[in-house]
């Protein structure tokens, strides 16, 4: 099984995002009838190349940074759910027979696995999710296979395991991002419904696109941008080191040329390549508008920057915050988490499968 992708979890965990740039973790308890609360999250940064393409490169190095945003956030709470880049997940939905029992279901989702995933089966780690009803009738049921080579999986539960954390569900992050995206797309006119709306999550290294409509994932693309280009500009600039352009690039304190000559530039060119994504989108789908984009990743918080994509794509644009109907915790500030919220919709997605029904 894919460490339990699909599992209902009741137990209370940490919602963990293992990214390119850093570790990000969120704990979330219910706090009433219909009311979730941000108990406390923490975002650590990991050392350079420790996580590459999705890869865990050094694993002592990822495993002591989550052990120092676990230390930081003060809980008790060992469980976390973690998750896999979309690329390291092969997924494919299938029609199988409805009332089939848990063996013959089993036995029905290994034989259509061997057709779809280009590894031996003792060589993956494999799960399945019955969805409902096929559309084609109620005599079958359509069935979401996952499926990712086993080192991908015990790469992420090792760095749990040997933080002292205990890893009891994998997601996808895609999956992650969708579930998260349910909360904010409350923040939407008509909740979202029948509405196509793309998520865009510029991260340190990767630009990820996840167009949804009805809160289901209709296409999904990553190119190659992301903070990165901005820090190496940065650098390149002003003669700095990386870690010095990746602080200054944070805290402020570069020439007052910098917003005109390095920022705007790049804003204008993350605007561009967000808006060919979409562009993307619609020739190779039926679909010929986006009716909102939310932008979320560490890039996301740059002040200014949902007007110039808003502008460059034609489509209304706002910063993604899953936390924004939630109550507090007293140890939150309001205003940080207000900046954090975009970097965090992953660990916020995973940290919500405590709620599975």
């Amino acid at each position: 099984m894919l460490a339990n992708l699909f599992q209902s979890q009741s137990t209370p965990l940490i919602g963990v995002d293992i990214s390119s740039s850093a570790v990000k973790m969120v704990e979330i308890e219910q706090a009433g009838k219909n009311l979730l609360r941000v108990e406390r999250y923490a975002i650590e940064s990991l050392p350079k190349d420790a996580v590459t393409d999705g890869n865990i490169m050094n694993l002592e190095a990822v495993a002591e940074t989550m052990r120092r945003a676990w230390k930081r956030m003060g809980t008790r709470i060992k469980n976390v759910s973690l998750a896999l880049p979309a690329a390291a997940v092969i997924t494919k939905k299938i029609i199988v027979p409805a009332g089939l029992r848990e063996d013959e279901l089993e036995a029905q989702v290994e034989t259509e696995a061997n057709q779809y995933i280009p590894f031996a089966l003792d060589e993956v780690n494999l799960d399945f999710q019955v969805l409902g009803p096929s559309p084609s009738g109620p005599e079958d049921v359509e069935v979401l296979i996952a499926a990712s080579r086993k080192e991908k999986v015990e790469d992420r539960v090792a760095a749990a395991e040997s933080a002292g954390l205990k890893a009891v569900v994998v997601d996808v992050e895609s999956y992650a991002t969708q579930t998260a995206c349910e909360l904010v797309s409350q923040q939407l006119p008509n909740a979202g419904r029948d509405q196509t709306v793309a998520v865009v999550d510029i991260g340190a290294a990767m630009m990820h696109i996840n167009v949804l409509h009805n809160g289901q994932s209709i296409y999904m693309r990553e190119q190659s941008f992301g903070g990165n280009q901005l820090t190496q500009e940065i650098q390149r600039r002003y003669s700095l080191s990386s870690d010095e352009a990746d602080i200054a690039k944070r805290q402020g304190g570069l020439p007052e040329n910098y917003e005109a000559e390095v920022l705007q530039p790049f804003m204008d060119t993350l605007a561009l390549e967000v808006a060919r994504a979409i562009q993307f989108f619609f020739s190779s789908s039926q679909f010929n508008r986006v009716d909102h984009i939310l932008l979320a990743g560490g890039c996301a918080m740059i002040p200014g920057l949902d007007e110039i994509v808003a502008t460059r794509a034609q489509s209304s644009t706002m910063i993604a915050n899953p936390f924004a109907s939630m109550a507090l915790s007293s140890r939150i500030k309001p205003k940080q988490l207000t900046l954090d919220a975009p970097a965090l919709l992953i660990a916020c997605g995973l940290a919500m499968r405590r709620f599975d029904k």
